[in-house]
């Protein structure tokens, strides 16, 4: 089963963040942002971000078309073409080398990229997501229930 990661960028400084790419062997950034800047960390800026990765062998991709904050909302969002190609091209890449989805917010449940795993689990991959450098999470896999009212 081919390995995809998570990371939100939080409040993490450059330091950190290099640490956990590079024990992960992160070889890839994959950035989900809709839009990827930052007023307090400017190291997550996009151009400033692509810069540090290339210094650290890092391979960058900013894949708007999973970023969040979409009219009508991001579940609906994920039924448009668009959505769907930019899933397929995230898998493709994570096939040939180890990625991880970049988004800020540093708790996946609480994030968009909680959706995009669904749909990574769903076509084989095994999701990570790392919460700090020694503390990963996994979603437990749960049968969908039906509830019946009486």
């Amino acid at each position: 089963m081919k390995e995809i990661f998570t990371l939100g960028t939080s409040t993490r400084s450059l330091e950190e963040f290099l640490e956990i790419l590079k024990k992960y062997k992160i070889k890839l950034v994959v950035d989900v942002r809709r839009f990827p800047t930052s007023k307090l960390f400017s190291h997550f800026k996009k151009e400033n971000l692509r810069k540090i990765l290339k210094q650290n062998q890092i391979e960058y991709l900013h894949l708007e078309a999973l970023g969040g904050f979409r009219k009508g909302g991001y579940k609906n969002y994920m039924k448009t073409k668009e959505f769907k190609e930019a899933l397929k091209k995230l898998m493709k890449l994570a096939k040939k080398r180890k990625v991880v989805l970049i988004c800020r917010e540093k708790f996946p449940w609480k994030c968009h990229r909680a959706s995009i795993s669904q749909k990574l689990e769903e076509n084989g991959f095994k999701v990570i997501h790392i919460i700090e450098k020694d503390k990963t999470w996994q979603a437990k896999k749960s049968k969908k229930v039906q509830l019946s009212f009486i």
